[in-house]
């Protein structure tokens, strides 16, 4: 291992900014102006400084997240429709990230869907298949090829070369949900966190993972849902309080920066405490999560 660069007994100061850096982030949109967690990523680190690629299948919800960030800061994000998972796809959009802003620094891998019900006797194969695909396998793709263009980066004491955040669920943390694949997919990303932090720290390039939990997002809220449901999802938490999608933002953001920059393999709850205690004896976590919808959480 080489010296320090810096006088470790007078250490530089980790700053928040994320000036000249560079993001990708999948599942940049969200329906009409709605926050989910993508989009509140997104702008939260273009408010750090950096420039960002907000990718998404449907393309007009990507284009509100860059106008989104263009009428508070500016030019600083442009907008990819993209399938990511499908490997022409994850290089096309890192490839574009390198053509129009010479670098890449951050990936945020936030796209997933529900999936298909039914326990492990129900569920439909090629559905799992599909689900896993979507959940699991495009974070690897992306990582593929995000991870040598972050490598290309001068690495230094406290950026190092990059950081990867994956979006997973306190589903994938307690299981206890009424489908198999949800909490599956979910429980996959925390142990692949782990498992690239081990392999790519040697390269500088630190990968963690954010676990929100029941959030009040578009994409719960795009379904009915009654007043009590809601009021049972708020008394899961410790805090008793409703999250959105700013609170994973702001989670990211934190992993993203060099303020985390001794952090790597964590799996970080977003939960308001539901995962650090029993709660009474409500319904499944996830009881009243919607399936087969792009955009985690």
């Amino acid at each position: 291992m080489s010296a320090p660069t810096y006088d470790p007994e007078n250490p530089p100061r980790p700053s928040r900014s994320l000036e000249g850096r560079v993001a990708i982030v999948t599942g940049a949109g969200s329906r009409a102006n709605g926050i989910g967690n993508g989009r509140a990523a997104s702008v939260l680190l273009a408010e750090a400084g950096a420039k960002v690629v907000c990718v998404d299948l449907n393309i007009s919800w990507a284009e509100i997240t860059v106008n989104m960030i263009a009428r508070e800061f500016g030019e600083k994000a442009i907008a990819v429709e993209a399938d990511v998972s499908k490997e022409d796809d994850c290089k096309r959009i890192v490839d574009t990230a390198l053509a129009t802003y010479g670098r890449l620094d951050i990936l945020i891998n936030n796209v997933g869907v529900g999936g298909p019900e039914g326990t492990a006797v129900e569920v439909d194969p090629v559905k799992w298949a599909k689900g896993l695909e979507i959940n699991v396998t495009s974070m690897v793709l992306m990582s593929k090829f995000a991870i040598p263009a972050m490598c290309k980066n001068e690495r230094d004491e406290i950026s190092g070369c990059g950081a990867i955040v994956n979006i997973s669920s306190v589903a994938g943390m307690v299981g206890g949900t009424p489908m198999l694949l949800y909490p599956t997919s979910k429980g996959a990303i925390v142990n692949m966190t782990r498992a690239m932090a081990f392999h790519h720290a040697p390269q500088g390039i630190r990968v963690n993972c954010v676990c929100p939990g029941v959030l009040y997002t578009p994409m719960v809220y795009s379904h009915p849902m009654s007043t009590e449901v809601r009021e049972m999802r708020r008394n899961r938490s410790l805090l008793k309080t409703e999250g959105n999608g700013w609170d994973t933002g702001a989670a990211v953001r934190f992993l993203a920066s060099d303020e985390a920059r001794w952090i790597t393999g964590i799996i970080l709850p977003v939960d308001a405490g539901a995962t650090a205690a029993i709660v009474g004896q409500g319904k499944q976590i996830s009881s009243t999560l919607p399936s087969g919808e792009e955009g985690s959480n």
